[in-house]
């Protein structure tokens, strides 16, 4: 990957001190086996480093083609797929999802009174596509554990990485089995919303999930290593992925070659199924970037973009006060709107992290993370492979390390 500094309108010497803070505080002192950087403004990568190993039992270094798994950092791809087709005039975002999920025709709510009672009641509105992409849809866990739980066990679960015969389809009748936890639009709750997005793009389009984010994202932008697999050609890049036990020490949480990943998955998981490395992803950011096209070619219009970029939550608020018990994401709550399937910062004042009000974000459950500045033409994407996210604040502290390199 090129990299200058200069055409990027960044100060190298600023940015060497990623290296310095990421090298000592988390690679040599083993609190991860290594990450890896990238910076870009302007159209230009001013950064773009790797440190320690991406498989420490092997040890097989951190390098440009190493394959991570993004997990929810699936969701924008998701998002984008779903917006690509608004711009066929398919869908709105006040259609009610039933117009496509027919067999959620009866939904109801499931209120709870202060002294325990339940009652299912009937939704004061119909849940709607702006409702699953914003995570306001009132989807709940059925009986199963939350987003949370499924990344805490000491191994990957299938609740990880759902195998066996459920599919997209599958999953719309098991929910079809479970009232909403509360009435849409009223609160946000971290869910299987963006898997429900999967769908709705598979109803619409005609194709599979897979195949449709093939041809309309990943062929069109030259993202060869991002898919829901890891084929056999590229196992010996990919990266092992990690825990912590209880004394803080660093244990194997899912083997590159032994993983689930190296199975085609009947769950095409719109919400976390994608592994992807650090240039693809940075190819896919810089189309947002540049408001939906990059070098000739188009995904997504100018004016899509900035509407999935901004904060749909009710009357501009921010989701400390819509995000209900267990409504956990890939990034603090403090300051943060939300648009449709990434997280949209306030102003730095009300984040209370470095930055520029209007950046767009978000992460995946092994603690990577990305996210794109307008204000400053801004990309930064950060690789790891540690379960669960936040055990870190990796963002902020980036956030500080990069923004002072800004000339």
């Amino acid at each position: 990957m090129k990299v200058d500094p200069a055409s990027a309108g960044l100060d190298e010497r600023q940015l060497e001190r990623i290296g310095d803070h990421f090298q000592a505080r988390y690679v040599d002192a083993g609190r991860i086996t290594g990450c890896q950087v990238v910076v870009a403004r302007h159209g230009h990568v001013g950064y773009f480093r790797s440190f320690g190993l991406a498989d420490r039992e092997r040890s097989v270094p951190v390098d440009e083609g190493t394959v991570w798994r993004v997990y929810s950092m699936t969701k924008p791809i998701t998002g984008v797929a779903l917006m690509s087709l608004y711009e066929r005039g398919l869908f709105q975002l006040t259609d009610p999802v039933t117009r496509f999920l027919p067999q959620w025709a009866g939904l109801k709510v499931r209120e709870r009174a202060d002294d325990g009672t339940e009652r299912l009641v009937e939704p004061r509105r119909p849940m709607t596509v702006r409702d699953l992409l914003t995570h306001m849809s009132g989807l709940g866990f059925g009986d199963g554990p939350t987003i949370v739980d499924r990344f805490s066990s000491s191994g990957p679960s299938k609740e990880a990485r759902p195998g066996g015969e459920r599919t997209l389809a599958t999953l719309i009748d098991y929910y079809a089995r479970f009232p909403l936890e509360f009435h849409p639009g009223t609160q946000w709750l971290y869910s299987a919303s963006t898997d429900v997005c999967a769908r709705l793009v598979e109803i619409m389009s005609g194709q599979r999930f897979d195949e449709y984010l093939r041809d309309t994202i990943f062929g069109p932008l030259g993202m060869t290593d991002t898919g829901f697999r890891v084929p056999e050609e590229a196992v010996a890049r990919f990266a092992a992925c990690y825990r912590r036990d209880g004394r803080k020490n660093l244990v194997l949480w899912d083997d590159p070659e032994t993983s689930n990943y190296l199975r085609e998955p009947t769950f095409l998981s719109g919400g976390a199924g994608l592994v992807s490395t650090t240039g693809d992803y940075l190819r896919f950011c810089e189309m947002l970037a540049a408001g939906g096209h990059v070098d000739g070619t188009r995904i997504l219009g100018r004016k899509t973009v900035e509407l999935m970029t901004a904060n749909h939550l009710p009357g501009g608020g921010d989701l400390s006060e819509f995000a209900s018990p267990g409504g956990y994401g890939e990034t603090g709550i403090p300051g943060m709107g939300f648009g449709l399937t990434v997280a949209v910062a306030k102003t730095p004042a009300e984040t209370g992290v470095i930055g520029s009000g209007g950046e767009y974000m978000w992460g995946g459950a092994a603690s990577t993370t990305f996210w794109i500045d307008p204000a400053e033409d801004l990309i930064v994407i950060f690789m790891t492979q540690l379960i669960p996210s936040g055990t870190f604040n990796f963002r902020a502290q980036l956030k500080s390390l990069i923004y002072p390199a800004l000339l």
